[in-house]
């Protein structure tokens, strides 16, 4: 006869614990919980998704085409609610995300969207602890990401060439966070030569810049043995460029190259669709890992395709890759 079943004694009931606490400042998270308060940022969507964010100052209004809101109106009360400006005009309040945030802050250069921003935190293994090497800085939507992913016990070294895009970076940053976020330091100069004479060792690497080729030596010897060099790059030459430079550095694995799209959905009953706006190429992103000090990957078995090194190509070349004739690049 089989063993008779124990009874089992059923999960307590658990009671609602009531509203979570504020997020600790210590956090350097950017995020609050609670009521809304003056000095925090707010993003309204109106009923046909058009959007605004700004500031909570009392006493200030918001203006629109429907009419005028009152800041007072809005600080201490709860993220999530519906609003009536004095036009009838309706809008959804929340505090912005920061996925939100970045596509709508000032701009020095153009902002590495989030889509792309995700991929790099995640491809490039972005941890709590890090220390990341970042250049250059843009308008600082990457670098909020980079910051949040690395937490108060990581550091993010920003390396930007125009001054006036560092000030802008410096400002996003500075707003989203609330304040100077202490992981972070912003350095002008060229990577190439800033970085070396830093001292800088670093577990990631983050090119963001028109010709990240230049400054893959400079990385090399920043980066810790497995460590990640990451580019950022719009065009194919760009990319060519890129990849065969880490590949003849000999230092780095194989580099692997990739983009993402990003397609939404329109979904109402049975009317389910592709939408007609999609995130398409934004820009091609390549990692890499650090070799140990004196090794050398596996050499690649499968040939180049035919042509691919051609009297054509001018860019870099393998050391063991020979020249190629006129005869054999037309015979490809």
């Amino acid at each position: 006869m089989p063993d008779a079943i124990p009874e089992q004694t059923p999960e307590p009931t658990r009671e609602p614990t009531g509203a979570l606490d504020d997020v600790a400042p210590e956090a350097w998270s950017g995020v609050h919980r609670g009521l809304l308060r003056e000095g925090e940022w707010v993003r309204l969507i109106d009923s046909k998704g058009r959007k605004h964010n700004f500031e909570l100052v009392a006493g200030k209004r918001f203006f629109s085409n429907r009419g005028h809101l009152e800041h007072d109106d809005l600080i201490g009360r709860e993220e999530g609610f519906t609003i009536r400006s004095s036009m009838g005009g309706e809008y959804l309040v929340f505090r912005p995300l920061l996925s939100e945030f970045v596509v709508s802050m000032p701009r020095g250069a153009a902002v590495i969207y989030p889509k792309d921003s995700a991929q790099i935190v995640a491809m490039a293994d972005i941890f709590p602890g890090a220390v990341v090497v970042e250049a250059g800085v843009g308008s600082g939507a990457l670098t909020c990401s980079l910051l949040r992913a690395v937490g108060p016990f990581g550091t993010v070294h920003s390396f930007e060439r125009r001054e006036e895009f560092a000030d802008v970076a410096r400002q996003n940053v500075t707003q989203f966070f609330g304040g100077q976020h202490p992981s972070w330091s912003l350095q002008l100069g060229d990577l190439a030569e800033a970085l070396p004479a830093s001292g800088i060792r670093a577990d990631r690497v983050i090119l963001d810049m028109l010709a990240p080729w230049e400054c893959v030596d400079a990385a090399a010897d920043a980066l810790t043995a497995g460590g990640i060099l990451l580019a950022y790059v719009a065009t194919t030459t760009q990319l060519s460029r890129f990849v065969e430079t880490v590949r003849v550095h000999g230092g780095f694995t194989e580099p692997q190259p990739w983009e993402s799209l990003v397609r939404d959905w329109h979904v109402e009953g049975l009317a389910v669709r592709p939408g007609h706006k999609m995130i398409g190429h934004t820009a091609f992103l390549v990692t890499a890992r650090r070799m140990a000090p004196g090794e050398k990957p596996p050499r690649k078995t499968r040939r180049p395709a035919p042509g691919a090194y051609g009297v054509d190509y001018t860019g870099p070349r393998p050391a063991d890759l020979p020249e190629a004739s006129v005869e054999e690049s037309f015979d490809a």
